[in-house]
């Protein structure tokens, strides 16, 4: 009996513990895509998350520690939700931009990233993410569904730069007027001009 108590007891601090590191993820996450990794306060993000902040360092070691568990996160659930199709990169850069319109604070997280860690490397959650997604377009090209004249590291570039037009908080827009009549078909014929099989 007394066991059967002890687990119960565990099994509610692991929700409880779960629970807690969900909504520090969930605050940090507003807080890194607002401010950056420097301008992020640990303060606001354990208030946000209605902890301690000595919870961020049980849980994350560092401000540094949690930005990379928020990025890691970030990474996995992109991976989840939109799987690469080699076979189909017009309808995946859609579902990419789709995304990033629902989820503006992506791609400001991974602005914040390259402007304040990045010097060039990406991180290493997007760096497997890539490589695996390098494959995949290597394997469509040698199918012969994909152009073989742009390499596949570069053709994934060129995709997700596509991906990212029309919206108002990706690097490269410069006229938010002008974004906003950019549409998901626009992206969808760019990339498949772009990968057409020779």
């Amino acid at each position: 009996m007394a066991r059967e108590g002890s687990k119960a007891k565990i099994s509610t601090a692991a929700r409880g513990s779960e629970e807690t590191r969900r909504r520090l993820l969930s605050s940090a996450t507003a807080e890194f895509a607002e401010h950056g990794i420097a301008g992020a306060r640990v303060d606001r993000i354990a208030e946000a998350a209605g902890v301690n902040k000595q919870a961020i360092y049980a849980y994350f070691a560092s401000k540094e520690g949690l930005f990379d568990a928020v990025f890691d996160a970030m990474v996995l659930q992109g991976l989840e939700t939109v799987p690469i199709d080699a076979y189909n990169l017009p309808e995946y850069a859609a579902r990419l931009h789709d995304r990033y319109q629902k989820h503006p604070e992506v791609l400001r997280i991974a602005t914040w990233y390259a402007l304040e860690r990045g010097r060039g490397t990406p991180h290493p959650s997007a760096l497997r993410s890539s490589k695996n997604k390098v494959a995949a377009i290597r394997e469509a090209q040698v199918a012969g569904a994909v152009t073989k004249t742009i390499p596949a590291e570069d053709l994934l570039m060129l995709v997700l730069s596509i991906s990212r037009s029309g919206h108002t908080d990706s690097p490269e827009c410069v006229s938010p007027a002008r974004a906003a009549r950019a549409t998901r078909q626009h992206i969808a014929n760019a990339v498949r001009r772009l990968v057409a099989s020779d």
